[in-house]
């Protein structure tokens, strides 16, 4: 401490030489900010990403890993839902729809029905699925139509009863009294609804 009582500091060459290495740290200083310090901010951030990368690229290896696991496991539900009878296994939509035209014939004739007609709507597709309709026309009275939609409902492959519509027919008039007679019959108007898989 006694060294610096004996310098004069209003010497302009001490004067000189401070403002020299206030000058040097304040540079340094500034150097420090613009330059070192975004660089070891960036540094930090960078590391911070690839860090991310890494758990990111872990977790991909890990669900590969399991793919195969997961293609078998749908392969069995695949197979069990074929089993189960719940989809049209013909190979091509317009044979699915045929074949559903001729098991709805079948039941409304063995019902003692009248089909008037059948008529394959447009295929839809949503979800892997072929979504096959079939607009029906019938004749019948209730215990006809019950029985006819309880065999619909209940076959395999599954088919669905959609937008059903039923009226009385008009009642025919006594040739003896000419009063009209009430008629039991029904006109029925439904579709019948059956999916298949996509082939692809």
């Amino acid at each position: 401490m006694n060294k610096f009582k004996n310098i004069d500091f209003s010497c302009p060459k001490i004067k000189q030489r401070l403002l020299a290495v206030g000058l040097l740290v304040f540079m340094v200083l500034l150097f420090f900010l613009i330059i070192i310090l975004p660089l070891i901010n960036k540094a930090f951030e960078l590391n911070e990403y690839k860090t991310n990368l890494v758990i990111k690229l872990q977790q991909y290896e890990r669900i590969l890993g399991r793919a195969d696991l997961v293609a078998a496991s749908m392969e069995t539900i695949n197979k069990e839902q074929d089993k189960q009878g719940y989809f049209n296994l013909q190979e091509t939509d317009a044979l699915a729809s045929a074949d559903m035209q001729e098991f709805i014939k079948k039941a409304i004739v063995e019902e003692g029905g009248q089909l008037s007609s059948t008529q394959a709507l447009p295929v839809s597709n949503k979800d892997n699925f072929k979504r096959i309709t079939v607009s029906v026309r019938m004749t019948g009275n209730s215990q006809v139509l019950r029985n006819v939609l309880y065999k619909i409902e209940t076959s395999e492959p599954l088919i669905i009863v959609n937008q059903i519509d039923i009226r009385p027919m008009r009642g025919v008039r006594n040739k003896v009294t000419r009063q009209m007679e009430s008629s039991n019959e029904l006109n029925v108007n439904f579709q019948a609804v059956s999916f298949m898989r996509n082939s692809g």
